[in-house]
C-alpha cells in the first residue's frame, strides 16, 4: 500500500499545481512526476558538479591522460 503524504502548498505551489493539472492530470500524479523530475535534476546537478571538479583536478587529468597513452599501446596489437 502506498504511503500518504500531506503538505500545505503556498501560493507558488498552488499556481504550479494548477499548471500541472490543467490538462486533467490528478494532483497526486502531478506531485509524483514533479518529485521524480526534481530527484533526476538533483542527481544530474551532482554529476555535473563532480565532472567539473574532476575536470579542474590537474592530477586526475594527468592520470587519465596516462591511462589513455597506456591503452593506445595496446591498440597496436
Amino acid at each position: 500500500m502506498a504511503e500518504t503524504i500531506t503538505f500545505r502548498p503556498d501560493e507558488d505551489a498552488r499556481r504550479a499545481l494548477a499548471v500541472l493539472t490543467q490538462d486533467g492530470t490528478s494532483v497526486s500524479a502531478a506531485v509524483r512526476a514533479a518529485l521524480i523530475d526534481a530527484a533526476k535534476a538533483a542527481a544530474q546537478d551532482r554529476l555535473r558538479a563532480e565532472a567539473a571538479a574532476l575536470a579542474a583536478d590537474d592530477t586526475d587529468r594527468a592520470e587519465s591522460a596516462q591511462v589513455l597513452r597506456d591503452m593506445e599501446t595496446l591498440r597496436a596489437w
